[in-house]
C-alpha cells in the first residue's frame, strides 16, 4: 500500500528552533527552566547528561518566548554532527526551551500522530534524506525551518497512524524500563563498593581493627599501593572511526565516559593491519582510562568482542594477585580516583594525562577474601545489567527492522486489533 507523501509545514502547527541566553554557557542555572540543546537530543532517546537550566527572566528573552515546548512536541536537531537526530520531548522536563541548534516540531494532533511522526523522520529512509538534504549547510550541515517544513513523509489515516506507532512505542517502553533496570544495577555496585571500601562496612569488618596507613585508617591486614605497581600500561591505536563495518569496533572516550557500561551497539569501526590488531585487540577484563579530554574516566570490557581501543585510551591489565578486575575498576569509578587525576591533569583547555600520572595513584587494597567476596557480587550485579544491554540490542533492531516496513506499509495493520490512545 502508498500513502500519500505530505509535507511537514501542512500537518504541523510549528516548526522552530530557539537561542542560547546572554551569557551563554556562563549563564546556566542548577535549576530553573529546563533548556533543551543538540547533546540531549538522540534518536528516540532523550539524554539527560548535561541538561542545562535558565531563569524565568532568560526563558522570556524574545526568541526564547518564542519556542515553549509543549507536551508531544518533537525535538529535531538541525546542526552539527548530531543534525537529523530526533526524539520526543520527556514531558516531566516541562516547562522547557531549546537552544539554537534544536527544533521543536508541533503536529497538528487532529491530523498527525506525533509519534507516527517521530518514527517516520528516524526511518532508515526517511533519516537519510533529512541527512542529505542537511549537507547542503554552507559552512556545516544544517536543516533549515523551510528544510523542515517542505520535508514529505508519507500519511495513512490517523488510526493507522496510531497502531503504527503503538506497535513500535511497546519496543521503546520496554527500551526504557530496562535501561531504568540498568540504572539501578549501576548505583547498587557503586553503594556495595562504597560502603565496604569507603566506609569499611565490609562483612566481618566488627571483628576487624582499624590501623594507621599512608591514605587515613585502614582495616588491619589491608595496604596500601601504588597502581603502577599493579598494572601494566599500554596506550591505544591511532586511526579514524567510521559507521561502515570495515574491521573491529573502535573503542573511544566517547563511548565510555557517561556511562558504567560501553554500549556496543553505538561503537564505529576501524581499519587495522592484522599485526596492529594483535597489538590492540581487546580482551574480557581490559580496564581502558581515558587520558585526553576527559581524563580518568574509565571502563571495563566485560564480553569477548571484536574491538580495539583508541589513542587517547591507555589499556591497563592487571599483573598483581592482589587485584582482580571489578574491584579496581570500581575503585577508579570512585570520586577519589576521579579527583585524583582531574587534579593532577594538565592543560587549560583540554585536559590530559601520561600513564604515569594515571597510575601515581595510591589505593587500598583489601585482604584476598574481602576483594574476592565483592568481585562475586559485582559479576553476578554486572551479568545482569549486560543481559538487559543485549535485550535492548535486539530491541532496537526488531523495531529498527519493523519501522520501515510499517511506515511503507509493506506490513499492514488496518486488520490488527490493537489498543490505541486517542
Amino acid at each position: 500500500m502508498t500513502w500519500q507523501l505530505t509535507p511537514l509545514k501542512e500537518i504541523t502547527t510549528k516548526i522552530g528552533s530557539g537561542a542560547t541566553p546572554r551569557g551563554g554557557k556562563n549563564s546556566y542555572k542548577t535549576e530553573g527552566i529546563t533548556l533543551i540543546r543538540s547533546l540531549n537530543v538522540y534518536d528516540f532517546e532523550f539524554s539527560y547528561e548535561g541538561l542545562a537550566f535558565i531563569t524565568e527572566g532568560q526563558a522570556s528573552e524574545t526568541r526564547l518566548s518564542r519556542v515553549i515546548v509543549e507536551p508531544q512536541d518533537i525535538l529535531l536537531n538541525i546542526t552539527g554532527a548530531s543534525v537529523a537526530r530526533c526524539c520526543m520531548v520527556p514531558e516531566h522536563l516541562l516547562p522547557a526551551r531549546v537552544n539554537q541548534h534544536v527544533s521543536l516540531v508541533r503536529v497538528d494532533s487532529n491530523r498527525v500522530d506525533s509519534h507516527y511522526v517521530l518514527y517516520c523522520i528516524n526511518s532508515p529512509v526517511y533519516k537519510h534524506q533529512l541527512l542529505v538534504l542537511a549537507q547542503g549547510g554552507t559552512t556545516r550541515e544544517a536543516l533549515t525551518k523551510e528544510i523542515i517544513g517542505n520535508f514529505e513523509i508519507p500519511l495513512p489515516p490517523l488510526p493507522t497512524q496510531r497502531k503504527i506507532a503503538a506497535i513500535l512505542s511497546t519496543y521503546d517502553d520496554l527500551i526504557e524500563n530496562n535501561t531504568r533496570r540498568i540504572k539501578i544495577l549501576e548505583e547498587m555496585a557503586s553503594a556495595i563498593y562504597r560502603e565496604w571500601f569507603i566506609e569499611f562496612r565490609f562483612p566481618g569488618h566488627e571483628g576487624v581493627e582499624m590501623v594507621e596507613a599512608e591514605l587515613d585508617s585502614i582495616p588491619q591486614g589491608w595496604e596500601v599501593k601504588r597502581l603502577a605497581d599493579l598494572v601494566e600500561t599500554q596506550y591505544g591505536y591511532t586511526a579514524s572511526a567510521t559507521e561502515a563495518e570495515v574491521g573491529p569496533k573502535f573503542v573511544r572516550g566517547k563511548d565510555m565516559n557517561k556511562n558504567s557500561y560501553i554500549d556496543w551497539d553505538t561503537v564505529p569501526f576501524c581499519p587495522i593491519e592484522a599485526e596492529k590488531y594483535m597489538k590492540y585487540q581487546l580482551y574480557t577484563d581490559d580496564i581502558l582510562v581515558i587520558r585526553m579530554a576527559d581524563p580518568g574516566k574509565v571502563a571495563i570490557i566485560e564480553k569477548e568482542i571484536d574491538a580495539v581501543f583508541a589513542s587517547y585510551l591507555i589499556r591497563l591489565k592487571l599483573r598483581s594477585n592482589h587485584l582482580s578486575p571489578y574491584y579496581l575498576f570500581y575503585t577508579l569509578l570512585d570520586e577519589r580516583y576521579q579527583d585524583y587525576v582531574y587534579g593532577v591533569s594538565t592543560g587549560t583547555t583540554r585536559k590530559s594525562a601520561s600513564a604515569e600520572v594515571i597510575t601515581g595513584f595510591d589505593l587500598v587494597v583489601p585482604t584476598d577474601e574481602i576483594r574476592d567476596r565483592f568481585e562475586g557480587v559485582i559479576a553476578s550485579l554486572r551479568k545482569a545489567l549486560n543481559n538487559l544491554l543485549e535485550k535492548n540490542t535486539n530491541l532496537r533492531q526488531t523495531r529498527d527492522l519493523l519501522l520501515p516496513k510499517l511506515i511503507s506499509g509493506e506490513i499492514g495493520v488496518s486488520d490488527l486489533k490493537i489498543k490505541i490512545s486517542v
